[in-house]
């Protein structure tokens, strides 16, 4: 048992260098924040077109189904 303890315990530890220290992810999430809401007008209108763009094409498919 005390084997697999070890075994799990060194096959983490590689794994904590992925995660970045808390500081840098304070700046990520802000930088993340900062994108999200820059990029907010331009998704809303690519939205509205995505969704004015389908519902013509199911209306002139329901035309030609009837």
């Amino acid at each position: 048992m005390l084997q697999i303890l070890f075994a799990v315990a060194f096959s983490a530890a590689p794994l904590t260098l992925y995660v970045p220290p808390v500081r840098s992810l304070n700046l990520f999430v802000q930088s993340i924040e900062v994108f999200v809401r820059e990029s907010e007008p331009v998704s809303r209108r690519t939205f509205f077109r995505l969704r004015l763009g389908l519902q013509r094409i199911f209306s002139r498919l329901s035309r030609a189904f009837r």
